[in-house]
């Protein structure tokens, strides 16, 4: 640990933040900026408009690169100001978009050349939060970080969680984390995985965590949990309290049915009462 997280191989040379408000910023842009400034990145704007954030993205029109292209041209002074709030902040390299469709397809589109993407939780209210969020997040491809709402805290998290259970989106939330846990001081693992002897024979090699983590110079600290090995949500926000952890890290976990994801129980709890930032992947 200790990396200069500017020189981090790992840090995301693009990012993107889902602004809801302009005038104050909101806190996925504030947030946004920061870890362009932290990493050096290159950064996005995207604004999306209230009565587009409840949509689903069957609602929404296919051609979503089409409209991102065209919204450059309708402007109020916006992209002006982010550029300027960006430069003020020391990221030279920023860009402003609108989008006309809803937050699934924009960000799967955003997500084809960004490498991290800074969400607002409240950005949907109400029971629609895990249906659009976690549409948003299965398909989008790329690392998620979440805001709890009134998100006003500092970026440099000290203390970060790590929830894995040996699935692969654990795994890729892990690995999309690396630059998080270089700049981190305490690193602690919840290894929730339960092996069978037939675990052992006939499959890949298995991925070991706190080995990954010593080969990139990270210290890790395991710890267990009580209770059924599962890792529910509501365990996982205990024990971020407990430790008092300031960034949880899990997987996005969920599976489709016709035309539709549906978001597994542990992520939609931790979406939907998390006090501190999530960093996801599905």
């Amino acid at each position: 640990m200790g990396i200069d997280p500017a020189l981090s191989p790992h840090r995301p040379n693009d990012v993107v933040a889902l602004v809801t408000s302009t005038d104050p910023w909101s806190p996925a842009a504030t947030t946004g900026v920061a870890l362009a400034r932290q990493w050096g990145s290159r950064l996005t704007g995207c604004y999306v408009d209230p009565s587009l954030r409840t949509l689903s993205g069957a609602d929404a029109e296919p051609t979503v690169l089409g409209l991102l292209i065209q919204a450059w041209d309708e402007d109020h002074g916006e992209r002006a100001a982010f550029e300027s709030l960006a430069r003020a902040s020391g990221v030279p390299d920023a860009a402003w978009a609108v989008t006309h469709t809803s937050v699934a397809p924009t960000l799967r589109q955003l997500g084809a050349w960004h490498d991290l993407a800074v969400l607002e939780r409240d950005m949907v209210e109400g029971h629609a939060l895990a249906d659009i969020l976690g549409e948003t997040m299965l398909s989008c491809r790329i690392p998620c970080l979440i805001l709890p709402p009134g998100w006003k805290g500092e970026v440099a998290f000290k203390r970060v969680l790590i929830a894995w259970n040996g699935s692969i989106e654990s795994t890729r939330a892990l690995h999309a984390a690396l630059p998080f846990l270089e700049a981190a001081k305490d690193v602690i693992l919840i290894d929730g995985e339960r092996l069978n002897p037939e675990d052992l024979t006939g499959h890949p090699p298995r991925f070991d965590p706190i080995t990954y983590l010593m080969r990139h110079r990270i210290a890790v600290k395991p710890h267990s949990i009580g209770g059924p090995h599962h890792l529910s949500g509501e365990k996982l926000l205990q024990e971020a309290v407990h430790l008092h952890a300031d960034l949880l890290v899990m997987g996005a976990y969920g599976h489709s049915r016709t035309r539709e994801r549906i978001l597994g129980g542990a992520t939609r709890h931790a979406l939907q009462h998390a006090k501190i930032p999530l960093l996801m992947q599905h």
